[in-house]
């Protein structure tokens, strides 16, 4: 089935924005537009992007966001070994796994389904998903389009079998419609950057990262940062337009991905660090029966000014 095409494709709207969102895959943002413009980038060729297991518009990244360090990692206990061929696993040019499992394998169960918000469930519970990530669990998706801002909000609930590590994120590829990427300005909060070794692996080391509010222009990004504190805001603008994205809650990591020659800028919130699951670096548990949340927001306005 086309993915364009899923019967239980949703389309929320408010104000300036309207959202698209595919629960029989992912519960992928396929689209969203600001008074018609579209925002998102990659979403030109989603059912290639399912077939190939690549990311595009916004994927909810789960049960690791990025890439792990090799097909074994131990978390919360457990020691995993990841099977290199199965069709639940995406593999970088390196042979690490990444962004979890993908997306377009992953069918939600819609909860409520209203004009301006959805609420969708993934049960953790399946043999073939418990061979990737052994820790029984369910999320919970709220998603609201309210006025100028579509918030995202995730509780993950821990089964009864045991503790479950955290490491999901999100990845929205955002662009904006009217200058070219060398006149977009990239802003930040203040950061620590983390230290990576040639795999991108983070090596435990980091530095201070000051705010940065600067042309993007023809800078290369692909660099992961822990965060000060929240909430924390980046921003995206044109001097027409500007694309807010703030961390709200539950996010204590961030990667910022801009490839030269591409019209994309993602500012992804992630819930713990590049292949936390395999070094254990700032990984977090939930404890049998008790839930964990995160949530960030994308603000769209027609000023650069806060």
């Amino acid at each position: 089935m086309p993915v364009l095409a899923d019967p239980r494709r949703r389309t929320l709207a408010s104000g300036d924005l309207q959202a698209v969102l595919l629960p029989s895959h992912g519960m992928l943002c396929a689209s969203l537009r600001h008074r018609g413009v579209e925002l998102l980038r990659r979403v030109a060729d989603l059912d290639g992007a399912a077939a190939r297991g690549g990311t595009a518009g916004i994927p909810l990244l789960h049960p690791w966001a990025n890439r792990l360090s090799g097909l074994r990692y131990r978390a919360a206990g457990r020691e995993v070994l990841l099977e290199r061929g199965s069709p639940l696993l995406h593999l970088d040019e390196r042979g690490q796994p990444i962004h979890g499992v993908p997306w377009a394998r992953l069918r939600w169960d819609v909860r409520k389904a209203e004009a301006d918000r959805m609420t969708a469930r993934l049960a953790w519970d399946r043999d073939e998903l418990l061979a990737v990530f052994p820790f029984p669990h369910r999320l919970d998706l709220d998603v609201s389009v309210e006025g100028d801002a579509m918030t995202w909000a995730v509780v993950l609930t821990a089964g009864n079998a045991g503790p479950v590590p955290v490491s999901f994120g999100f990845h929205p590829y955002l662009g904006l419609p009217g200058e070219p990427r060398e006149g977009w300005r990239l802003a930040t909060p203040a950061l620590r950057r983390l230290a990576v070794d040639p795999r991108g692996i983070p090596t435990g080391a980091s530095e201070e990262a000051a705010p940065l509010d600067a042309p993007l222009a023809s800078r290369a990004l692909d660099d992961g940062f822990a965060l000060e504190g929240l909430p924390a805001t980046f921003a995206l603008s044109d001097g027409a337009l500007r694309i807010e994205v703030e961390f709200l809650e539950g996010f204590t990591h961030a990667q910022l991905f801009a490839p030269p020659g591409e019209s994309f800028v993602a500012i992804e919130p992630m819930t713990a660090p590049t292949a936390a699951l395999s070094s254990g670096q700032a990984l977090r548990v939930v404890e049998p029966g008790e839930t964990f949340r995160a949530s960030f927001r994308i603000r769209v306005s027609d000023r650069t000014s806060s």
